[in-house]
C-alpha cells in the first residue's frame, strides 16, 4: 500500500505542516483523522502562508481534501477558516473538501464547559485551548453527540439536544457558568446546517474508492504521540488518539491504511501549555532556541517551553505509533552552538530508567540524564543534501537515530518547502 500517516512525535508543533504540504504534492488524497481546531499547521508556499486548523493540508496543493469521523469539526470555526482561505485565493468547494457523515459537531456550549472546568481546576490547569474539543468528544463516546448527518434530520437533533443540554446544563450551573436554551442552539444549528451541509459525503465508501483505484493516501495527523489521550503525559493531554493506528478508524478505512509511518520531530524538544517536560530549558540556550525557532503556537500564539532533544519520549512514540522513519526539522535552529545535549535516560528517585513513567508524580520528579556532543559553527539552514552539512550535524543525526531506534527519513533545514533532505521517499516505500 502507498499511503502514508504523518504524525508528532513529540508534544506537537513539530513542523507538521510543512512536511505535509511536501508529501502531499505526491499524494492524491489527504485525510485528517482526529483532533480539531485546538491544533493548527503553518504553510508557507511562495510569499503566501496558510494557517490551517481544520481543513486538510492538501488543499493548498489542489489535492482532494477529507475531514474524517474520528475529527470533533466547530461548524463556525470551519466555516470561518474556509473563508480565510479563499480571500488567500484558495478555492474550496463542495469538489474539493468532503466531510463524513458521521463526524461529531462542537457547539458552543461545549466551549463553555471546557471554558469552566479549566477556570475550577485553578492551578492544576491543564492547558486546553478552551474551544470545546474535550466535551465534544465526551458526548461522541457518551452516545450524546450531535453529528454532522443530524443536521439534515429536524426530528432527530429535537431529541438529541434534549438530551445533551439535560447534561451539559446541569454541569455549567454546577460551575456557575451561564446556562443554554434549546431554541438558540436549534436556531444556529439550523441557520449553519444549508452552509456546511454541501460538503458531506459517506467519506469511508469514498476512501475505499480512491484505493481501489490505486490512490496514494495520506493522512495528517494534529496534536503528537505525547499528547495522545492513551500513551502521552497524561492528564496533560489531547482528548483523542493521536497514534498512527489511528488514521484507520478515524476515516472508515481498516487497520491496514496507515501505511508508511513518518513521525514528526524537532531536533530539539518544545512543548505549549502545562505539564511534564523533563529537558526543559530556563536559561539562555532556551531563550535562543525559542527566538530562533520562533515558538509560538500556530493557534494559541502561547510561546513555546523549550529544551534539549528527548530521545527517551521520541524513542517511546516510535514504539507506541510504529513509526517507521523520522522526519527531523529545524535542524537549523543549532547552528553556532558549543555544545548540544541529549536527553537520553531519566534520573527517578536515584534510578535511572530509560522510558517514560505513566504516573503524573513520577513524570514530574523525572530529572534528565544528558548525553554532550559537539556543536558546530557553519549554517545548515537551506541545505538540501547531506555534503552541504557539517560533519557534526551528520553526527548528531546519526546518534539520534541510535537512541530513537528509528532512521531519519526526512531533514528539515528551514520553513521553506524545497530546503528539504530527502532520505526515502515515504510514499516509494
Amino acid at each position: 500500500m502507498s499511503n502514508v500517516t504523518v504524525i508528532g512525535a513529540q508534544w506537537g508543533d513539530e513542523g507538521k505542516g510543512k512536511i505535509v504540504d511536501w508529501l502531499a504534492s505526491r499524494a492524491d488524497v489527504v485525510v485528517r483523522f482526529q483532533g480539531g481546531h485546538n491544533a493548527g499547521h503553518t504553510l508557507v508556499v511562495g510569499e503566501q502562508v496558510y494557517k490551517l486548523s481544520l481543513l486538510p493540508s492538501g488543499l493548498v496543493r489542489g489535492k482532494l481534501g477529507i475531514i474524517g469521523n474520528g475529527v470533533v469539526v466547530d461548524p463556525q470555526a470551519l466555516l470561518a477558516e474556509i473563508a480565510r482561505v479563499v480571500a488567500q485565493g484558495l478555492p474550496v468547494s463542495p469538489d474539493t473538501l468532503k466531510i463524513a457523515e458521521n463526524v461529531p459537531l462542537i457547539l458552543p456550549v461545549h466551549g463553555a464547559l471546557d471554558r469552566a472546568r479549566e477556570a475550577a481546576r485553578g492551578d492544576r490547569k491543564i492547558g486546553t485551548t478552551g474551544r470545546g474539543i474535550g466535551p465534544a468528544y465526551e458526548d461522541k463516546v457518551a452516545r450524546r453527540a450531535i453529528r454532522l448527518c443530524d443536521l439534515a434530520e429536524p426530528e432527530t437533533l429535537d431529541w438529541k439536544l434534549d438530551e445533551l443540554l439535560l447534561h451539559h446544563n446541569t454541569l455549567l450551573a454546577g460551575h456557575g457558568a451561564e446556562t443554554f436554551e434549546k431554541a438558540d442552539l436549534l436556531a444556529f444549528l439550523n441557520d449553519i446546517a444549508p452552509k456546511v451541509l454541501p460538503y458531506m459525503a459517506p467519506v469511508a465508501d469514498l476512501l475505499e474508492a480512491e484505493r481501489k483505484g490505486g490512490s496514494k493516501i495520506l493522512f495528517e495527523g494534529a496534536q503528537a504521540v505525547m499528547l495522545d489521550v492513551d500513551h502521552g503525559t497524561y492528564p496533560f493531554v489531547t482528548s483523542s488518539n493521536t497514534v498512527a493506528s489511528n488514521a484507520g478508524t478515524g476515516s472508515g478505512m481498516g487497520p491496514a491504511a496507515a501505511g508508511f509511518v513518518l513521525g514528526i520531530a524537532k531536533a530539539y524538544t518544545t512543548r505549549v501549555g502545562e505539564g511534564p517536560f523533563p529537558s526543559e530549558l530556563f536559561d539562555e540556550t532556551g531563550r535562543v532556541l525559542g527566538e530562533r525557532g520562533h515558538e509560538f503556537g500556530t493557534v494559541t500564539g502561547r510561546p513555546r517551553r523549550c529544551g534539549w532533544f528527548d530521545a527517551v519520549l521520541v524513542r517511546h512514540a516510535v514504539q507506541v505509533a510504529g513509526v517507521n522513519g523520522l522526519a527531523l526539522t529545524k535542524l537549523d535552529v543549532l547552528d553556532g552552538l558549543d555544545e548540544i545535549r541529549v536527553c537520553v535516560g531519566y534520573d527517578l528517585d536515584g534510578e535511572t530508567i530509560r522510558r517514560f513513567p505513566a504516573g503524573p508524580a513520577a513524570q514530574s520528579r523525572v530529572k534528565p540524564v544528558y548525553e554532550t556532543l559537539e556543536g558546530w559553527k557553519e549554517s545548515t539552514r537551506g541545505a538540501r543534501s547531506w555534503a552541504e552539512l557539517p560533519a557534526q550535524a551528520i553526527k548528531y543525526v546519526r546518534r539520534i537515530e541510535e537512541l530513537v531506534e528509528a532512521p531519519v527519513t526526512l531533514l528539515s533545514t528551514s520553513p521553506e518547502r524545497d530546503d528539504t533532505i530527502l532520505v526515502r521517499d515515504p510514499f516509494d516505500s
